[in-house]
């Protein structure tokens, strides 16, 4: 409450920074810069309150600057700042493990930690392919991911991943033995759809078509993102990730679940395999692992990958991945208090909660004629609007602007708009962003 809101920086103070995922030029034209943040708001240099619709980066799931968090985390610091996960440990690191087993589905109660959504998708994809050669089926190094997928920004989430622009600069580094299944964006068949579309289960018979075409015998595992975010809220139709789930079953081909969006409570329960009935057998996890206070990712894994690898001399080390930072005494500690938050606060299932309230606001906005699509799930929406002839993406960032411009910020990926609010909304909360939003949709050409 009490921090410096200090001045715009002078334009040639931002030149060193090159931003991610940005327009740079555009932004250091007109920086939108943010200078600190608590509840429900962030506010910026000038001193405006800006209410938060999309939890920071889909991530500050229990709102900002948590006490509890910032207390945990410096008492760590202040305790023991770093520790090597590699031949040693700390304590926190088990509890965390243990405490996330606790909420993870059925039969996930192995768990291996990264820094990031992007470490966990390529620590999944490692995994699943030294699975199967660990238990004498080396030939399955085939990975299968979808359309307008993402799974960030490591070679192998890009490799799996379905989004043009993240793929096309880097296409002749792509790993090699990777296909994809259809995506399950239909607005032909389920525009205006509340909740789960009824239409498109079938495509995840596509798989059968794709390991008819490779053989089972050298795919090594299915990923999917039970929900899709960052292609603009992308919806699994009815029954389709159970089909999914059948036919790797039949093909003894793993299935990962990329959670690091829907995981800690987005979509009514702590993890979107719960809500959908379908449990995979690998899941990767981040963003509101520690509500964003300190970067940290996890794998889970079912017992049979695990104990796959736990064979040869006890000595031996079984799989020859980690990183540095791997189970951060910080990060432990972020994630610990941000349990506790979730749980004392019941935020793991507000979702659940709100999703009537929140599916009548956000269906609201529709009736401007360029609102061709409304999608929604829990704590999820995404409002598409028609792009401008020749200028894909243009509209949607120019609504973006007007909404940051009045008081809320929304993510803008093409001309798709998409809202995941802090798990602490509140109904009077809900109304603002969908009424700034839909003010900003009218007054938009």
């Amino acid at each position: 409450m009490n921090a410096r809101i200090t001045p715009d920086p002078a334009p040639t103070h931002l030149d060193a920074f090159w931003m991610p995922f940005t327009a740079n030029r555009q932004f250091k034209g007109n920086p939108r810069l943010l200078t600190r943040a608590e509840g429900m708001h962030y506010w910026t240099a000038d001193g405006r309150q800006v209410l938060d619709a999309v939890a920071g980066l889909w991530c500050v799931n229990a709102g900002h600057s948590r006490r509890e968090i910032t207390e945990a985390v410096a008492q760590q610091l202040s305790t023991m700042e770093y520790a090597p996960a590699f031949q040693m440990g700390h304590p926190s690191a088990f509890e965390l493990a243990n405490r996330l087993v606790e909420i993870a589905p059925p039969g996930m109660d192995r768990v291996f930690f990264t820094n990031s959504g992007s470490e966990s998708v390529d620590t999944a994809l490692k995994i699943a392919i030294a699975y199967h050669r660990a238990r004498g089926q080396g030939q399955r190094t085939r990975l299968i991911g979808r359309e307008k997928g993402y799974h960030g920004v490591g070679f192998g989430g890009m490799s799996v991943g379905g989004m043009v622009n993240n793929r096309k600069f880097f296409a002749a580094a792509l790993l090699p033995s990777v296909d994809h299944l259809p995506h399950t964006l239909d607005i032909g068949h389920n525009a205006f759809t509340r909740g789960l579309p009824h239409w498109g289960m079938h495509l995840a018979n596509e798989l059968e078509r794709l390991i008819a075409l490779h053989d089972a015998s050298n795919i090594a595992a299915v990923i999917v993102e039970p929900i899709a975010g960052s292609a603009g809220v992308v919806l699994p139709p009815l029954g389709y990730l159970k089909r999914l789930r059948e036919i790797c079953d039949k093909h003894d081909i793993l299935l990962i679940f990329d959670e690091v969006i829907t995981g800690f409570g987005r979509v009514g329960k702590p993890f979107a395999a719960q809500v959908f009935d379908v449990t995979p057998d690998l899941m990767t996890s981040a963003k509101g692992l520690t509500n964003g206070a300190i970067p940290m990712g996890a794998v889970f894994a079912q017992r049979k990958i695990y104990d796959a690898f736990m064979q040869g001399p006890e000595n031996a080390i079984e799989l020859f991945h980690g990183y540095t930072y791997s189970a951060h005494p910080a990060a432990c500690a972020a994630a610990l208090a941000a349990l506790d938050v979730y749980k004392r606060e019941g935020l793991l299932c507000r979702a659940a909660e709100l999703a009537p309230t929140w599916e009548e606001a956000v269906h609201s906005i529709r009736g401007p004629s360029n609102v061709i699509d409304i999608r929604n799930f829990g704590l999820i929406g995404a409002v598409e609007l028609e792009p401008r002839p020749g200028k894909p993406g243009a509209r949607g960032f120019d609504v973006f602007l007007k909404c940051f411009e009045r008081g809320v910020m929304v993510r803008v990926t093409g001309d798709t708009i998409a809202l995941s609010p802090p798990l602490i909304v509140e109904e009077k909360q809900i109304a603002q962003i969908v009424e700034t939003l839909a003010g900003a949709i009218r007054d938009t050409a």
